[in-house]
């Protein structure tokens, strides 16, 4: 009793430090995150019939949310997008390149720079809740948001800019249901994988009781 009543007072600390840290050790922090997330873009599976890759990155984005909170959590993710545009090679490569050699504006505006802008609604969205929920820490509750977060916030912008892009390069009208079998189809299984694993990362590592009052 004694070891797992340590183990949450250390967990709230932590999130109460975070929580109350200075601003530029909050930026230090976000950076960190982006980092994070441009690490694990580079771990990346391709399919043929899709220009979208399978990463690992949404991992790290749905965690990002609740390590950092709300506003910091969406913070990590613009500046992951900004840097990226701004020149680091973090974004996640096009088949045939190497890894960290992808990054730059027309990058953002290919085939995948909807999901990077679902990357900072479902930080937003994430860290709103477990930040403000005791309840939403649970594992069920959080694998809910989580599954929320990727299949709405992050496959829809995704999904939209990507039929935008596909009407764009091949010139013809491209339907739903062909968008949905390049955009989505082929990463549910693994972002369902993913999903679980963040939300057992997430239930393990927050305090279950308020930390920012």
């Amino acid at each position: 009793m004694e070891l797992v009543a340590a183990i949450n007072r250390a967990k709230y600390d932590v999130f109460r430090w975070r929580y109350e840290l200075a601003i530029p050790k909050k930026i230090a922090l976000a950076l960190g995150v982006a980092c994070l997330v441009g690490l694990l873009a580079q771990v990346r599976l391709y399919i043929p019939w899709s220009p979208v890759p399978i990463t690992g990155q949404t991992f790290a984005v749905l965690l990002a949310g609740v390590v950092m909170g709300r506003r910091w959590g969406a913070i990590s993710l613009v500046i992951y997008a900004l840097l990226g545009i701004a020149g680091v090679p973090w974004f996640s490569p096009q088949a045939g390149m190497p890894i960290f050699s992808a990054g730059g504006v027309s990058h953002l505006a290919g085939p995948t720079g909807g999901y990077i802008i679902g990357f900072i609604l479902a930080a937003l969205v994430l860290g709103y809740f477990t930040d403000r929920y005791v309840k939403a820490r649970g594992f069920l509750s959080i694998l809910g948001l989580m599954l929320f977060a990727n299949f709405a916030l992050i496959y829809l912008p995704g999904l939209i800019w990507l039929g935008i892009w596909l009407n764009i390069v091949s010139g013809t009208s491209i339907t739903i249901p062909a968008i949905i079998a390049i955009g989505a189809t082929p990463f549910i299984v693994g972002d369902i994988l993913k999903i679980v694993a963040a939300a057992t990362v997430a239930k393990s590592i927050t305090p279950k009781k308020d930390y920012s009052r």
